[in-house]
């Protein structure tokens, strides 16, 4: 697969998971689509190491495209639910 279209589906994965993870925390409403997006990526990046650290899973292209998004997708709102959290403590 060319390497832009790696980049191209990373960026739409990491978008719509962060996206629907912002929906499932309740957050939605506070971010803009460029912060669903790097919260997306960023989960994506935290929900495969964590993958493949506590269960042995790879979220590589070889187990699908689902599987990339529901890692993502927990990813996202791992991210999301300790950014608030840390926010709270602040406030």
């Amino acid at each position: 697969m060319n390497s832009s279209y790696g980049l191209i589906s990373w960026l739409i994965i990491g978008a719509l998971a962060g996206w629907l993870g912002s929906k499932i925390m309740g957050t939605d409403a506070r971010q803009g689509w460029l912060a669903n997006i790097v919260i997306g990526i960023f989960g994506a990046v935290v929900g495969g190491y964590l993958a493949r650290v506590l269960f042995g899973v790879s979220s590589t292209s070889s187990n699908g495209l689902l599987m990339s998004f529901v890692v993502a997708l927990a990813g996202a709102c791992l991210v999301i639910f300790a950014w608030t959290t840390m926010s709270r403590r602040r406030a």
